[in-house]
């Protein structure tokens, strides 16, 4: 059966695929389009299979609210290049990854891939995930997400910095205001402000008192004995070590960092300011960091010598 442009464009269209593998695939069909879309999914399966085992630390973190902010997600696709990243189609699809995960009750990205796809229920998350790794060319995987839902005098914001390198959700909470509505815009503001201070400063906890006690335990006998080594009596070393914990708070909670917009002023004056103007308490229930690739050991490569060795042989 001779294969027409028109047929190819149709399978390109409904699969996604490349021009030459949607030729390839009605050739081995025969024309059937049904057949050959089974064909390219079957060798999209065996092409992620092969590109399973290499290494994405690239790709994106996105955000996705609903629209009343009282639920919010963060999700992160890798990729094997930044240039794929960059890529609108990458982009769109991750997009569609963060809707998905928003309106999904999965709590684990194995459920969450086989789950139906929104946008096709014909298909599973796992099986557009496939095509993707097929269309794009490299392995590409759904790494995490974290899904929050805000209490009823509080709601989700969120920010992304970088075209998708770092992204936040933040929980923020308030009284009612004075006139009895809910908070408006600029206790949103506020907590706009307070996602990309996560962003650039990246706390690991709320406040003070939410620090592992473990570690506050393990980080002062940490600095009592590097005081002790230093020569200080052990009086003078517990205070040492007292002061340095209060350093470190400093450094490590958000609350208590120093604003990064107002100097001399830390995130808990900023929002303590900020309620006051709009006769609101306000306050972070919780919040989540995400920065592409972190934790991911990328491999080290030499490109000049593989483009010698590749011209060599």
């Amino acid at each position: 059966m001779q294969i027409t442009a028109a047929m190819v464009k149709e399978l390109r269209d409904s699969s996604g695929a490349g021009m030459s593998a949607c030729k390839n695939a009605l050739v081995e069909a025969n024309g059937d389009l049904k057949r050959a879309t089974e064909i390219l999914r079957e060798k999209g399966l065996a092409a992620a299979a092969k590109k399973a085992g290499r290494v994405a630390a690239e790709g994106l973190v996105f955000t996705a609210l609903t629209e009343d902010n009282k639920k919010g997600v963060v999700v992160e696709v890798n990729s094997e290049t930044d240039f794929v990243a960059k890529n609108e189609g990458f982009i769109n699809y991750v997009k569609a990854v963060a809707q998905q995960t928003l309106n999904s009750s999965a709590q684990t990205v194995e459920a969450l891939l086989e789950e139906k796809w929104a946008a096709d229920p014909t298909q599973t998350v796992k099986d557009v995930l496939t095509q993707q790794i097929s269309t794009i060319g490299e392995n590409i995987g759904i790494r995490r997400f974290e899904r929050y839902e805000a209490k009823e005098n509080g709601a989700i914001i969120d920010y992304v910095h970088g075209g998708g390198r770092v992204a936040v959700l933040v929980e923020m909470l308030w009284d009612k205001c004075a006139d009895d509505k809910a908070c408006n815009g600029p206790c949103f503001e506020a907590g706009r402000n307070v996602c990309m201070q996560i962003a650039a400063m990246s706390p690991k906890y709320v406040c003070q008192n939410c620090v592992d006690a473990d570690y506050i335990k393990a980080e002062t006998e940490f600095h009592t004995k590097q005081a002790l080594a230093e020569g200080k009596p052990a009086n003078i070393a517990e205070k040492m070590a007292t002061g340095r914990m209060q350093k470190t708070f400093k450094e490590i909670c958000l609350m208590e960092q120093e604003y990064v917009k107002e100097d001399g002023m830390s995130v808990a004056e900023y929002l303590k300011t900020v309620g006051q103007g709009e006769k609101c308490a306000l306050s972070i229930a919780q919040f989540v960091r995400y920065e592409k690739g972190e934790g991911i050991e990328k491999e080290e490569s030499d490109f000049a010598a593989e483009v010698a060795a590749a011209m060599q042989g």
